[in-house]
């Protein structure tokens, strides 16, 4: 494997600390409260479109990232609409 590929899997790695730890802690207080929702609806869309870039442009490793990041990012989302901002 060549540093590149190398340096953007840590990337994937640092980039699933940031939305996961928001995930659990939505789960375990139930509370979504002082999260934005037009903040996660913007980063979903972001995601998205990254998402297809990684696809058009055949980079493994940003389909891998922008997938993952999705995943747990709609996920948060999804929490925000269904607890209806509490």
């Amino acid at each position: 494997m060549d540093w590149g590929y190398f340096i953007g899997f840590v990337g994937i790695a640092l980039g699933l600390w940031v939305a996961p730890p928001q995930l659990i802690k939505i789960k375990r207080t139930g509370r979504t409260k002082d999260i934005s929702l037009a903040t996660y609806a913007f980063l979903v869309g972001a995601l998205v479109c990254y998402l297809l870039h990684a696809i058009y442009i055949h980079s493994l490793v940003f389909i891998l990232a922008q997938s993952i990041n999705l995943i747990v990012n709609s996920i948060i989302f999804g929490l925000l609409i269904k607890n209806g901002h509490q």
